[in-house]
């Protein structure tokens, strides 16, 4: 995951890419058997280690999904962290400092 954040006035911006394959469950291989469902279901975002966001997603979400959102009250110096969780118990974590 890569994440991006940039503090403006009483705010900050955030952007995150993760890297993830998100198959739908409705493409077919080579073979012509059904590629099964492998996406993000989950999406958390904390500031200091208080929760700023939750969203869940779905399969239809595209593949190594871009997300961006604001933080009111963010500044310089402070922690934003990003979680993911998929359909299959994986998860992932990263952080990154407001700058």
């Amino acid at each position: 995951m890569r994440i991006r954040a940039q503090a403006s006035g009483d705010k900050a911006t955030v952007r995150v890419l993760m890297s993830h394959e998100m198959e739908s469950g409705q493409r077919k291989d080579a073979a012509g058997k059904l590629v099964p469902a492998w996406y993000i279901q989950e999406v958390t975002a904390s500031l200091n280690g208080k929760q700023v966001l939750a969203a869940e997603w779905g399969p239809a979400v595209s593949k190594n999904p871009f997300m961006q959102f604001a933080i009111k009250g963010a500044k310089a110096g402070d922690k934003v962290a990003v979680t993911w969780k998929d359909n299959k118990g994986d998860t992932r974590t990263d952080e990154a400092t407001v700058s």
